[in-house]
Protein backbone atom coordinates (compact mmCIF):
# COMPACT_ATOMS: atom_id res chain seq x y z
CA UNK A 1 0.00 0.00 0.00
CA UNK A 2 0.98 3.54 -1.12
CA UNK A 3 1.14 5.98 2.08
CA UNK A 4 -1.10 8.80 1.65
CA UNK A 5 0.48 11.70 0.46
CA UNK A 6 -1.06 15.80 0.85
CA UNK A 7 0.78 17.98 -1.02
CA UNK A 8 -0.55 21.43 -1.57
CA UNK A 9 0.46 23.31 -4.34
CA UNK A 10 0.35 27.22 -4.66
CA UNK A 11 -0.73 28.45 -7.53
CA UNK A 12 -0.31 31.79 -6.87
CA UNK A 13 3.69 30.59 -5.64
CA UNK A 14 6.97 31.01 -8.29
CA UNK A 15 8.01 28.39 -6.85
CA UNK A 16 8.04 25.59 -9.67
CA UNK A 17 4.99 23.03 -8.77
CA UNK A 18 8.11 20.33 -9.31
CA UNK A 19 9.85 21.78 -6.50
CA UNK A 20 6.89 22.12 -4.52
CA UNK A 21 5.99 18.45 -4.51
CA UNK A 22 10.01 17.98 -3.28
CA UNK A 23 9.81 19.95 -0.79
CA UNK A 24 6.46 18.58 0.68
CA UNK A 25 7.93 15.11 0.16
CA UNK A 26 11.17 15.81 2.02
CA UNK A 27 9.23 17.82 4.59
CA UNK A 28 6.93 14.75 5.39
CA UNK A 29 9.61 12.66 5.67
CA UNK A 30 11.48 14.83 7.85
CA UNK A 31 8.48 15.02 10.30
CA UNK A 32 7.90 11.47 9.82
CA UNK A 33 4.28 11.20 8.35
CA UNK A 34 5.94 8.98 5.67
CA UNK A 35 8.30 6.62 6.98
CA UNK A 36 11.72 5.29 5.61
CA UNK A 37 11.08 2.63 3.08
CA UNK A 38 7.32 3.50 2.74
CA UNK A 39 5.78 3.20 -1.16
CA UNK A 40 4.50 6.28 -2.11
CA UNK A 41 2.23 6.90 -5.18
CA UNK A 42 3.02 6.36 -8.82
CA UNK A 43 3.61 9.28 -11.32
CA UNK A 44 0.54 9.18 -13.10
CA UNK A 45 -1.58 8.29 -9.62
CA UNK A 46 0.17 11.87 -8.23
CA UNK A 47 -0.34 13.35 -10.79
CA UNK A 48 -3.97 12.54 -11.27
CA UNK A 49 -4.70 13.94 -7.50
CA UNK A 50 -2.58 16.95 -7.37
CA UNK A 51 -4.14 18.03 -11.13
CA UNK A 52 -0.86 18.45 -12.36
CA UNK A 53 0.96 17.42 -15.45
CA UNK A 54 2.84 14.14 -15.85
CA UNK A 55 6.18 15.80 -17.19
CA UNK A 56 5.66 17.95 -13.67
CA UNK A 57 5.88 14.68 -11.12
CA UNK A 58 8.04 13.06 -13.27
CA UNK A 59 10.68 16.15 -12.67
CA UNK A 60 10.18 15.68 -9.15
CA UNK A 61 10.62 12.29 -8.91
CA UNK A 62 13.29 12.42 -10.90
CA UNK A 63 15.45 15.36 -8.12
CA UNK A 64 14.64 13.19 -5.30
CA UNK A 65 16.25 10.16 -7.09
CA UNK A 66 19.07 11.63 -7.55
CA UNK A 67 19.28 13.04 -4.29
CA UNK A 68 18.87 9.60 -2.93
CA UNK A 69 15.33 10.24 -0.96
CA UNK A 70 13.06 8.01 -3.06
CA UNK A 71 14.32 4.94 -5.11
CA UNK A 72 12.60 3.01 -8.04
CA UNK A 73 11.98 -0.84 -7.59
CA UNK A 74 11.56 -2.41 -10.97
CA UNK A 75 7.52 -3.54 -11.62
CA UNK A 76 6.43 -2.52 -7.81
CA UNK A 77 6.83 1.45 -7.51
CA UNK A 78 9.02 4.49 -5.58
CA UNK A 79 9.66 4.18 -1.67
CA UNK A 80 11.17 6.66 0.33
CA UNK A 81 14.76 5.67 0.96
CA UNK A 82 16.73 5.82 4.21
CA UNK A 83 19.13 9.07 3.63
CA UNK A 84 21.73 11.04 5.38
CA UNK A 85 20.93 14.08 2.80
CA UNK A 86 17.60 14.46 4.54
CA UNK A 87 18.37 15.23 7.59
CA UNK A 88 21.06 17.35 6.52
CA UNK A 89 21.04 20.65 4.21
CA UNK A 90 22.20 21.20 1.24
CA UNK A 91 24.04 23.87 0.25
CA UNK A 92 25.24 24.82 -3.19
CA UNK A 93 28.39 27.52 -2.42
CA UNK A 94 29.19 29.42 -5.70
CA UNK A 95 32.43 31.29 -5.66
CA UNK A 96 34.19 34.03 -8.59
CA UNK A 97 37.45 32.44 -8.05
CA UNK A 98 39.63 29.49 -6.43
CA UNK A 99 41.72 31.59 -4.17
CA UNK A 100 43.83 30.99 -0.65
CA UNK A 101 41.41 33.56 0.76
CA UNK A 102 37.96 32.43 -0.50
CA UNK A 103 38.75 28.64 0.33
CA UNK A 104 39.43 30.01 4.30
CA UNK A 105 35.86 31.10 3.85
CA UNK A 106 34.59 27.60 2.61
CA UNK A 107 36.44 25.45 4.68
CA UNK A 108 35.44 27.83 7.57
CA UNK A 109 31.82 27.68 6.49
CA UNK A 110 32.06 23.49 6.13
CA UNK A 111 34.18 23.09 9.23
CA UNK A 112 31.27 25.54 10.87
CA UNK A 113 27.92 23.43 9.50
CA UNK A 114 29.83 20.23 10.36
CA UNK A 115 27.67 17.24 10.19
CA UNK A 116 24.85 18.69 9.65
CA UNK A 117 25.45 19.69 6.16
CA UNK A 118 26.34 18.74 3.00
CA UNK A 119 28.01 21.57 0.63
CA UNK A 120 28.96 21.56 -3.41
CA UNK A 121 31.34 24.01 -4.14
CA UNK A 122 31.36 25.67 -7.50
CA UNK A 123 33.55 28.03 -9.44
CA UNK A 124 32.39 30.50 -11.92
CA UNK A 125 35.55 32.39 -13.12
CA UNK A 126 34.36 36.21 -12.37
CA UNK A 127 32.01 34.93 -15.88
CA UNK A 128 28.92 36.03 -16.10
CA UNK A 129 27.63 33.45 -18.81
CA UNK A 130 29.45 30.71 -16.09
CA UNK A 131 27.46 32.03 -12.95
CA UNK A 132 24.15 32.56 -14.67
CA UNK A 133 24.26 28.63 -15.51
CA UNK A 134 25.17 27.33 -12.60
CA UNK A 135 22.27 28.72 -10.94
CA UNK A 136 19.92 28.42 -13.25
CA UNK A 137 21.26 24.45 -13.63
CA UNK A 138 21.25 24.10 -10.01
CA UNK A 139 17.55 25.98 -8.84
CA UNK A 140 15.36 24.61 -6.59
CA UNK A 141 18.14 21.36 -5.76
CA UNK A 142 18.91 23.10 -2.73
CA UNK A 143 18.46 24.18 0.27
CA UNK A 144 20.22 27.32 0.39
CA UNK A 145 22.73 29.33 -1.97
CA UNK A 146 25.64 31.07 -1.19
CA UNK A 147 27.19 33.14 -3.76
CA UNK A 148 29.92 35.67 -4.00
CA UNK A 149 29.55 37.96 -6.42
CA UNK A 150 32.31 39.64 -8.77
CA UNK A 151 32.29 39.75 -12.47
CA UNK A 152 34.53 41.47 -14.75
CA UNK A 153 33.58 43.22 -18.01
CA UNK A 154 35.29 43.00 -21.59
CA UNK A 155 38.12 45.40 -20.52
CA UNK A 156 38.40 43.40 -17.49
CA UNK A 157 37.19 46.02 -14.99
CA UNK A 158 35.82 44.72 -11.65
CA UNK A 159 31.42 45.00 -11.73
CA UNK A 160 29.37 44.01 -9.13
CA UNK A 161 26.61 42.48 -11.47
CA UNK A 162 24.82 42.62 -14.65
CA UNK A 163 21.11 42.85 -15.68
CA UNK A 164 21.83 38.35 -16.34
CA UNK A 165 22.95 38.56 -13.03
CA UNK A 166 20.07 39.95 -11.13
CA UNK A 167 17.47 38.69 -13.01
CA UNK A 168 18.93 34.83 -12.08
CA UNK A 169 19.64 35.84 -8.25
CA UNK A 170 16.14 36.86 -8.20
CA UNK A 171 14.77 33.60 -8.92
CA UNK A 172 16.46 32.65 -5.40
CA UNK A 173 14.00 31.98 -2.77
CA UNK A 174 15.40 35.09 -0.82
CA UNK A 175 15.12 32.42 2.27
CA UNK A 176 17.30 30.26 1.12
CA UNK A 177 19.50 33.18 -0.29
CA UNK A 178 23.16 34.39 1.68
CA UNK A 179 25.82 36.49 -0.70
CA UNK A 180 29.09 37.22 0.84
CA UNK A 181 31.73 39.14 0.31
CA UNK A 182 30.17 41.82 -2.33
CA UNK A 183 27.08 43.44 -1.49
CA UNK A 184 24.60 44.24 -4.20
CA UNK A 185 22.19 47.07 -2.74
CA UNK A 186 19.83 46.60 -5.63
CA UNK A 187 18.89 43.21 -4.62
CA UNK A 188 15.72 43.52 -2.33
CA UNK A 189 14.35 41.62 0.42
CA UNK A 190 15.20 39.27 3.45
CA UNK A 191 17.99 37.58 2.88
CA UNK A 192 21.87 36.77 4.24
CA UNK A 193 24.40 39.22 3.78
CA UNK A 194 27.89 38.98 4.94
CA UNK A 195 30.24 42.31 2.96
CA UNK A 196 32.88 43.72 2.68
CA UNK A 197 33.19 47.33 2.58
CA UNK A 198 36.01 47.80 0.27
CA UNK A 199 35.88 51.56 0.62
CA UNK A 200 35.52 52.56 4.05
CA UNK A 201 37.37 49.04 4.68
CA UNK A 202 40.59 49.95 3.74
CA UNK A 203 40.31 54.00 4.91
CA UNK A 204 39.59 53.05 8.01
CA UNK A 205 42.47 50.41 8.79
CA UNK A 206 44.89 52.01 7.53
CA UNK A 207 43.32 54.90 9.62
CA UNK A 208 44.46 52.48 12.71
CA UNK A 209 47.84 52.45 11.59
CA UNK A 210 48.51 55.74 11.01
CA UNK A 211 51.36 56.53 13.11
CA UNK A 212 53.57 53.92 11.33
CA UNK A 213 52.30 55.47 7.85
CA UNK A 214 53.60 58.81 8.87
CA UNK A 215 57.13 58.01 8.64
CA UNK A 216 57.21 57.14 5.10
CA UNK A 217 57.40 59.78 2.69
CA UNK A 218 55.51 58.60 -0.12
CA UNK A 219 52.51 55.61 -0.19
CA UNK A 220 51.99 53.32 -3.47
CA UNK A 221 49.34 51.22 -3.79
CA UNK A 222 49.77 48.25 -6.44
CA UNK A 223 46.64 48.22 -7.64
CA UNK A 224 46.50 45.44 -10.87
CA UNK A 225 44.06 46.76 -13.38
CA UNK A 226 44.15 44.24 -16.07
CA UNK A 227 43.99 41.09 -13.60
CA UNK A 228 41.87 38.03 -15.00
CA UNK A 229 40.33 38.50 -11.50
CA UNK A 230 39.71 41.89 -11.00
CA UNK A 231 39.28 43.56 -8.01
CA UNK A 232 36.81 46.70 -7.09
CA UNK A 233 37.70 49.89 -7.59
CA UNK A 234 36.29 50.84 -4.21
CA UNK A 235 39.72 49.91 -2.92
CA UNK A 236 41.18 52.56 -5.02
CA UNK A 237 38.55 55.07 -3.66
CA UNK A 238 39.17 54.18 -0.67
CA UNK A 239 42.80 54.48 -0.42
CA UNK A 240 42.86 58.00 -2.62
CA UNK A 241 40.48 59.83 0.54
CA UNK A 242 42.71 58.19 3.12
CA UNK A 243 45.78 59.44 1.51
CA UNK A 244 44.19 63.14 0.55
CA UNK A 245 42.59 63.61 3.89
CA UNK A 246 45.61 62.90 5.67
CA UNK A 247 47.66 64.78 3.19
CA UNK A 248 50.10 62.05 2.32
CA UNK A 249 51.76 61.85 -0.69
CA UNK A 250 50.76 58.93 -2.72
CA UNK A 251 50.85 56.77 -6.01
CA UNK A 252 48.91 54.52 -7.67
CA UNK A 253 51.13 51.62 -10.06
CA UNK A 254 49.72 48.53 -12.13
CA UNK A 255 52.30 46.39 -10.89
CA UNK A 256 55.67 45.68 -9.07
CA UNK A 257 58.24 46.36 -11.98
CA UNK A 258 61.00 44.10 -12.65
CA UNK A 259 64.16 47.02 -11.37
CA UNK A 260 61.72 48.80 -9.60
CA UNK A 261 63.24 52.72 -8.50
CA UNK A 262 63.19 51.72 -5.03
CA UNK A 263 63.33 54.45 -2.88
CA UNK A 264 64.03 54.57 1.45
CA UNK A 265 60.61 55.75 2.95
CA UNK A 266 58.65 54.69 0.07
CA UNK A 267 55.63 52.46 1.79
CA UNK A 268 54.15 49.99 -0.46
CA UNK A 269 50.65 48.45 -0.44
CA UNK A 270 49.64 45.42 -2.20
CA UNK A 271 46.82 43.19 -3.34
CA UNK A 272 47.89 40.50 -4.97
CA UNK A 273 50.53 37.91 -3.50
CA UNK A 274 52.75 37.50 -6.90
CA UNK A 275 53.36 41.41 -6.59
CA UNK A 276 54.40 41.13 -2.32
CA UNK A 277 56.60 38.67 -3.40
CA UNK A 278 58.54 40.22 -6.36
CA UNK A 279 58.35 43.40 -4.26
CA UNK A 280 60.51 41.85 -1.18
CA UNK A 281 63.24 39.99 -3.81
CA UNK A 282 63.89 43.35 -5.00
CA UNK A 283 64.38 44.93 -1.24
CA UNK A 284 66.59 42.05 -0.48
CA UNK A 285 68.73 42.33 -3.69
CA UNK A 286 68.89 45.91 -3.02
CA UNK A 287 70.43 45.37 0.41
CA UNK A 288 67.51 47.61 2.03
CA UNK A 289 65.93 46.83 4.97
CA UNK A 290 62.25 45.87 5.27
CA UNK A 291 60.43 47.82 7.65
CA UNK A 292 62.77 50.50 7.96
CA UNK A 293 63.44 51.62 4.48
CA UNK A 294 60.88 50.16 2.71
CA UNK A 295 57.69 49.57 4.47
CA UNK A 296 54.56 46.98 3.08
CA UNK A 297 51.34 46.44 4.04
CA UNK A 298 49.99 43.12 2.38
CA UNK A 299 46.13 43.24 1.25
CA UNK A 300 44.56 39.89 3.19
CA UNK A 301 46.50 38.34 5.31
CA UNK A 302 47.50 34.37 5.11
CA UNK A 303 49.28 32.50 7.22
CA UNK A 304 52.78 33.30 5.21
CA UNK A 305 52.43 36.83 5.39
CA UNK A 306 51.85 36.10 9.21
CA UNK A 307 54.98 33.97 9.38
CA UNK A 308 57.15 36.32 7.42
CA UNK A 309 56.04 39.43 8.92
CA UNK A 310 54.01 40.83 6.86
CA UNK A 311 51.71 43.56 7.89
CA UNK A 312 48.33 43.33 6.38
CA UNK A 313 44.79 45.10 6.40
CA UNK A 314 42.64 41.68 5.76
CA UNK A 315 39.05 40.27 6.66
CA UNK A 316 38.48 37.84 8.52
CA UNK A 317 37.80 35.07 6.39
CA UNK A 318 37.18 32.15 8.80
CA UNK A 319 35.20 34.62 10.78
CA UNK A 320 33.01 35.12 7.15
CA UNK A 321 32.57 31.47 6.86
CA UNK A 322 31.77 31.02 10.37
CA UNK A 323 28.86 33.76 10.41
CA UNK A 324 27.52 32.15 7.03
CA UNK A 325 27.10 28.64 8.47
CA UNK A 326 25.26 30.27 11.94
CA UNK A 327 22.91 31.60 9.31
CA UNK A 328 22.26 28.43 7.99
CA UNK A 329 22.17 26.36 11.12
CA UNK A 330 19.60 29.07 12.52
CA UNK A 331 17.77 29.89 9.57
CA UNK A 332 19.25 33.64 10.03
CA UNK A 333 18.48 36.65 7.13
CA UNK A 334 20.69 39.11 9.10
CA UNK A 335 23.15 41.51 7.28
CA UNK A 336 26.73 41.92 8.75
CA UNK A 337 29.54 43.73 7.32
CA UNK A 338 32.82 41.94 7.93
CA UNK A 339 35.58 42.74 10.25
CA UNK A 340 38.58 44.39 8.37
CA UNK A 341 41.27 45.14 10.71
CA UNK A 342 44.98 46.08 10.24
CA UNK A 343 47.44 43.87 11.36
CA UNK A 344 51.39 45.27 12.74
CA UNK A 345 53.74 43.24 12.28
CA UNK A 346 57.55 43.90 11.07
CA UNK A 347 57.14 45.13 7.85
CA UNK A 348 56.23 48.48 8.43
Amino acid sequence: MSQSIVINIDQTSRIPKYKQIVDSIINDISKGKLKVGQKIPSINKLSETCDLSRDTVEKAYKQLKERKVIVSVKGKGFYTAKTDLISKVNVFFLINKLSSYKMMVYNSFVNSLGANGHVNLSIYHCEEFLFVRAIEKNIGAYDYYVIMPHFKNEQLNHISYTNKVLEVIERIPKDKLIIMDNNIPEIKGNYGLIYQDFKNDIYNALGEGIEKLKKYDKLILVFPTKSIYPFPKRILIGFRQFCVEYKLDFEILDEIYEDMELQSKDLYITIEDLDLVNLVRQIRIKGLKLGKDVGIISYNDTPLKELLGITVISTNFKAMGETAADFVLKNKNEKVEAVFKYIERNSV
